[in-house]
């Protein structure tokens, strides 16, 4: 049962075209190290640079790769939605990677070590992080307060990097969320997991494909879809709001009736004014929030559209 001897090793690129030929050329080093049958499929995730042809270029007569060509950017998550769906369940895992190698596809061998032992999910640990000081404080507040108000179990600094088993996969298939937060998907799904710690290295080459706007939408994604704790901070406010108010009354009547004064002016009035008006556009910012997953849902659009695909190195129209 713990036995893996089939492995995808899928990989989502966006414009790597910098970087992808060293990719392939450490994808084959390392299948060649392997005493497994293993197969790489690469997503193109709508790439508008040279990295389609170099796909195909690079993938003429290789047996052992695949390719699929979305027909537009569908993000990230998207990209490895739309390989998860293409992989047959009939290997044993599937091992996913960044294709800008920062996080170094040799480390299957640590994991397929680890999922011998009885893992069914093994990922990857990030430490050592090289971003600058302010987005790395960012990440590691963000993963602590995920952690701290999640309704499951979220490991802390794990991306989506890593080795999953048949069976998590078969779950992962049935999942059809439109906003998709992998990582915490796969933590819901359960099953016995572990992490590796590993150094990640810095981008080979190129630019970052994740802006802060990206970053900020991922990081909403995990928030809302795997945490009461929008809703309920709404609720946390709205008291605090009424206990103020009614200290605020108190204060008052004690003046009116103690020293015959009540408080003159508009400051209090515009204080009041000002706090309840955030407070309400607060809530309905957040409802706001968890009604625009449930419109895009409800809409029961594909997740992603191939528009083309390269099977076992040689191009198809399927």
């Amino acid at each position: 049962m713990n036995s893996v001897e089939t492995v995808t090793i899928l990989v989502p690129v966006y414009n790597e075209a910098e970087v992808l030929p060293l990719l392939i050329e450490r994808l084959d080093t390392l299948i060649t190290t392997l005493d497994i049958r293993v197969s790489v499929l690469l997503v193109d995730d709508g790439s508008d640079d040279e990295t389609p042809i170099i796909i195909e270029n690079v993938l003429a007569g290789k047996q052992n790769y695949s390719a699929l060509f979305l027909s537009r950017n569908f993000g990230h998550a998207g990209a490895i939605t739309a390989g998860i769906a293409e992989i047959a369940e009939s290997v044993d895992a599937v091992f996913i990677i960044d294709g800008d190698l920062q996080d170094p596809p040799e480390l299957l061998k640590s994991f397929l070590r680890k999922m011998a032992e009885g893992y069914d999910v093994v990922y990857g640990i990030r430490k050592n992080r090289k971003e600058g000081f302010v987005k790395r404080a960012c990440y590691k507040l963000y993963y602590r307060l995920l952690k701290r108000f999640s309704n499951i179990t979220m490991p802390l600094d794990a991306g989506d990097f890593c080795l999953i088993r048949k069976r998590v996969l078969v779950q992962l298939k049935r999942m059809p969320e439109e906003s998709r937060y992998l990582r915490g998907m796969r933590s819901w799904v359960g099953f016995k997991q572990v992490g590796v710690a590993y150094e990640r290295s810095e981008r080979h080459s190129g630019k970052p494909k994740y802006s802060f706007r990206s970053l900020f939408k991922l990081a909403f994604n995990g928030v809302f879809n795997f945490s009461e704790f929008p809703i309920r901070f709404i609720g946390y406010i709205g008291l605090f709001s009424v206990l103020l108010s009614m200290l605020y009354l108190a204060i008052t009547l004690y003046k009116k009736f103690v020293h015959g004064t009540v408080p003159e002016g508009f400051t209090a009035l515009i204080f009041a004014i000002v706090l309840f008006s955030g407070v309400q556009l607060l809530s309905i910012a957040v409802i706001g929030e968890y009604v625009l997953r449930i419109f895009f849902q409800v809409k029961q659009r594909p997740l992603f559209i191939v528009k083309s695909r390269i099977l076992n190195g040689q191009p198809s129209d399927g």
